[in-house]
């Protein structure tokens, strides 16, 4: 007998097939059956109750920092991907900033394998760009590629070098993948706590200037244009999208058809650089060392053309660049304190400000949640079907509440980083059901083990 589950009566929105409708999602041993009005899906072995919510493909991630190996201390493969399923996310995209690297096989392969064992959603991984991500040598992608890597990058790091960069591109390319680039000119930040400006000035610290985003984004830019010209197939992808200049540079770009996609996220969506000043009791500024990210907060400006440019298509996804710390990295002072936000339980609450701001529709969201992020790095190829709701599909997931209001409490993260500048805010938007290959990963108020079965 064939394990089924119906989820009856939501919203369903599915933009990789153009669904926008009340009705049902039906899965049949763990892929999607089909799509259809209330009341299509005959007699289920299992029902979850959608009636007023939205129902949509399981979200994707294309940039999560799951710190193992080698940092369990801050997150493991198995708490991460139980908060991105609080999240409702069902794929994650782990970073390759881990110790050792992802630069060899026996890493990556580590991460599949205890990925599989204990994690409760999808895991893939990001191979390293150059070997100890040091910028001068490149790795073994080709290895990476055969051992799971479905695309690489030196995140936390600027592939600093052009020429490094270009041979990245061009090697990447024979091997039909992506180079994910953390556009930050070293030259230029110094790996500066936060953004330049009035907030940096007022409190003492030094700031990273725009331009050290931007000249990165315009090098490569031209580096990927030259190449797709003399027909390499490149694929290069802008993670963490910050400042306006990025932003125009990318949609010039793409209008002229050079190969780049590019990511934002909810932080960079919604707060600017002033969240890391606040009054103290006595009424002088001081700083929030929770809202100490890499790229930094920016300007209302910039968050505007974040926006506009999500709205329109030029950014292809939201990602959450999930950087679980420590508390010990984190309540320090600022130059010292680790960059990140600990954001997969955050992330869609805080993308439907924008929702509910009139900022950017809901269907458009969902799409930089889903099938945006599969094609800009082509995860489709990994796993046929993943980011939508068509028939044969993985019967992957989500279920939230757009309206739901509930107060950001650290303490109650499913993940160990509890490091968030949003504690205590109160946030429209909660994740009711995400449910992972068929099986129910995460039910509001229940927890979910890694087989999927709910305790609690």
């Amino acid at each position: 007998m064939s394990e089924r589950l119906v989820i009856r009566g939501g919203r369903v929105i599915d933009p990789a097939s153009g669904v926008d409708l009340v009705g049902d999602v039906i899965i049949e041993d763990g892929r999607i059956a089909g799509v259809g009005p209330s009341g299509s899906g005959g007699e289920p072995a299992e029902v979850v109750d959608a009636a007023g919510l939205v129902v949509t493909p399981g979200f994707v991630d294309l940039h999560t920092h799951l710190r193992d190996p080698g940092f369990e201390y801050k997150e493991t493969i198995e708490t991460g991907t139980r908060a991105a399923a609080r999240g409702g996310f069902t794929t994650v995209c782990a970073m390759p900033n881990t110790q050792p690297p992802a630069d060899s096989r026996a890493t990556i392969e580590y991460v599949v394998r205890t990925a599989a064992s204990r994690g409760c959603v999808r895991v893939l991984p990001i191979g390293c760009v150059t070997k100890g991500r040091a910028g001068k040598e490149l790795a073994e992608l080709a290895d990476l590629a055969e051992a799971g890597a479905v695309a690489f990058s030196d995140d936390g790091d600027c592939v600093a070098d052009g020429g490094v960069m270009r041979r990245a591109l061009q090697y990447a390319s024979a091997l039909g993948l992506a180079v994910i680039q953390h556009a930050e000119d070293p030259a230029l930040s110094r790996r500066a706590p936060m953004h330049e400006g009035w907030v940096a000035t007022r409190l003492g610290l030094a700031g990273q200037p725009a331009a050290a985003e931007e000249s990165v984004v315009a090098r490569d830019i031209a580096l990927a244009e030259e190449l797709a010209r003399a027909g390499f197939p490149v694929r290069l992808h802008i993670a963490h999208v910050s400042v306006k200049g990025a932003v125009e540079a990318i949609a010039l770009a793409r209008a002229r058809g050079v190969p780049v996609t590019a990511e934002v996220t909810p932080q960079h969506l919604t707060l600017t650089h002033e969240a890391v000043a606040w009054r103290d009791g006595d009424g002088s500024l001081a700083y929030d060392t929770y809202a100490k990210v890499n790229p930094p907060l920016r300007t209302r400006e910039d968050v505007r053309a974040c926006v506009a440019a999500l709205a329109s298509g030029a950014i292809d996804a939201v990602a959450t660049d999930h950087a679980p710390h420590a508390s010990v990295e984190k309540d320090c002072e600022f130059d010292q304190a680790a960059f990140g936000i600990s954001g997969l339980e955050t992330a869609l609450a805080l993308a439907l400000t924008l929702y509910h701001e009139r900022q950017v529709d809901l269907p458009r969201l969902v799409e930089a949640l889903t099938i945006g992020p599969v094609r800009a790095l082509g995860l489709d190829r990994f796993e046929p079907g993943v980011g939508t709701l068509r028939p044969g599909a993985p019967g992957d997931v989500t279920v939230f509440d757009p309206d739901a209001a509930w107060v950001v409490d650290p303490e109650a993260f499913a993940s160990k980083g509890k490091n968030t500048p949003l504690a205590g805010r109160t946030l429209r938007g909660k994740v009711v059901v995400t449910v992972v290959g068929g099986r129910v990963a995460h039910r509001e108020g229940a927890a979910a083990t890694a087989s999927g079965r709910l305790t609690g």
